[in-house]
């Protein structure tokens, strides 16, 4: 089998997410969780399926930004769909400015996606109460928006609906009319919080009596489980300060922690990294009920620094997958001539990679950038290298103080400097028998500023 070049690299496409319900994508999964120590999504799925539609649950869900959360939500959203859930799937980043992010933002976004997805299948609600709240935040920001327009509803065609008839079938377009609107302007974002923070009680009130009461009901007439609403991407919002000595993510997972799992339907939220290892922890747990589920980054080496096998044959496997999809797992090792110069070279960037596949992908796409496969020992050398620059320049000589001294201890602390480095993938979390250990970045590793400043930790 000859590889084709052109699929070989939109397949190697960093930016791509698998989305698993898609037969064509679900050919280049590589289940990770027999070497990252547990199968939390499977847990996550658990809860949910054991709970049913009998009582609500929130769920928390972290992990390195490009370690493969989003491809195992959606593989999550695959499997409640098999069992009988209507999933709600989306990436809150579409709706919300992550430097800027409230409740109430994160409220409307998940009931807009919502209403979208149950109109999709043919339940079209009538949130009367919620209509007259935007109406409200309409007047205030004097915008020309109504609540009217066109839908595609299935089995009737395209329908036109207006504020005073079916406004039902419109209702999402105005709530994304209204945040489009704030989302580019922070002066109309901060107005429309001014209305919209006090009434937070009554907003979550008006959409589960509304919303997902109604919608909860139409669908177990279908023979549903149940609903599930899957936030992704609020692991991305900013960590700036949000209130006096308050983070964002402390505020909003926090401070605002109890409103966020208000909601009566199955809610799982991802939430950053620096989260889980801040001072924070303990009431973040108590505000949810639930310890957050965080997916470690896959291991190529041991805590000891010897390379870690399991680990490394599965990241090989996921370069030969994109190359090979349709082969089968010795077959790809056969073709491995076609996309590498030899093994080694192969084994070069898995390593270089510390076990983040969005790294792994993103050199393999540098090399195809710079030449067609096979990819040669040099190449890989060339973005290597410049990967390892791109890293090095941010960092001051007070951070690399802090992360050789994580490095040494294999742990972190809560404070921020600690957190900066995981956020900023200095350092990548594992987890083996032992539990949770952390290693530098191997690209950092390799630097002359690393390796004499390790010489004189050693002495």
């Amino acid at each position: 089998m000859t590889l084709d070049q052109i699929q070989f690299f939109r397949a190697c496409n960093p930016s791509r997410t698998l989305n698993f319900s898609k037969p064509d994508d679900r050919r280049y999964y590589i289940d990770f969780a027999g070497v990252r120590g547990s199968d939390v999504v499977r847990e996550l799925g658990r809860t949910i399926a054991l709970l049913g539609g009998e009582q609500p649950s929130c769920q928390l869900f972290a992990g390195h930004i490009g370690c493969g959360k989003s491809t195992e939500l959606l593989r999550l959203k695959a499997n409640l769909e098999e069992q009988g859930f209507h999933v709600v799937y989306f990436e809150s980043s579409e709706d919300l400015d992550m430097a800027d992010v409230d409740v109430s933002d994160i409220l409307l976004a998940i009931a807009r996606q919502v209403m979208e997805s149950l109109a999709a299948i043919g339940i079209d609600l009538q949130p009367r109460g919620f209509k007259a709240l935007l109406q409200g935040a309409m007047d205030l920001l004097q915008t020309p928006i109504e609540l009217s327009g066109e839908a595609v509803v299935p089995g009737m065609g395209t329908i036109s609906g207006s504020s005073e008839g079916d406004f039902a079938y419109s209702l999402p377009g105005g709530i994304a009319k209204i945040t489009a609107k704030t989302k580019d302007s922070p002066k109309l974002r901060a107005l429309l919080r001014q209305y919209l923070e006090p009434r937070t009680n009554g907003i979550l009130e008006t959409i589960d009596r509304e919303l997902l009461a109604p919608a909860i009901a139409r669908l177990r007439q279908r023979g549903k489980a149940g609903l599930v609403a899957i936030v992704d991407n609020l692991d991305r919002v900013d960590n700036t300060t949000k209130s006096p000595g308050r983070t964002q993510p402390e505020y909003l997972f926090v401070d605002r922690g109890e409103q966020l799992k208000k909601l009566n339907c199955h809610l799982v939220y991802t939430i950053p990294l620096a989260l889980i290892f801040s001072n924070d922890l303990a009431r973040l747990v108590s505000r949810f009920g639930v310890k957050p589920k965080i997916l470690p980054t896959i291991p190529v080496f041991r805590r000891d620094g010897t390379e870690y096998a399991p680990g490394m044959e599965l990241l090989r496997q996921m370069i030969l997958t994109r190359a090979f999809p349709d082969r089968d797992r010795e077959a790809q090792m056969a073709q491995l001539s076609q996309v590498f110069e030899d093994r080694e070279t192969c084994d070069r960037l898995c390593r270089a990679s510390g076990g983040h596949v969005r790294n792994l992908l993103g050199l393999v796409y540098g090399c195809i950038q710079k030449e067609d496969a096979p990819i040669s020992r040099q190449t890989v050398e060339t973005v290597v290298k410049e990967a390892r620059d791109d890293l090095i320049s941010p960092l001051s000589d007070d951070e690399w103080e802090l992360l050789m001294r994580a490095v040494k201890q294999q742990s972190v602390r809560g404070d921020e400097d600690y957190q900066l480095l995981l956020r900023s993938m200095f350092l990548f979390e594992y987890r083996d028998e032992e539990g949770r250990w952390f290693g530098i970045n191997p690209i950092l590793a390799e630097s002359e500023k690393y390796k004499l400043m390790w010489r004189s930790y050693g002495d």
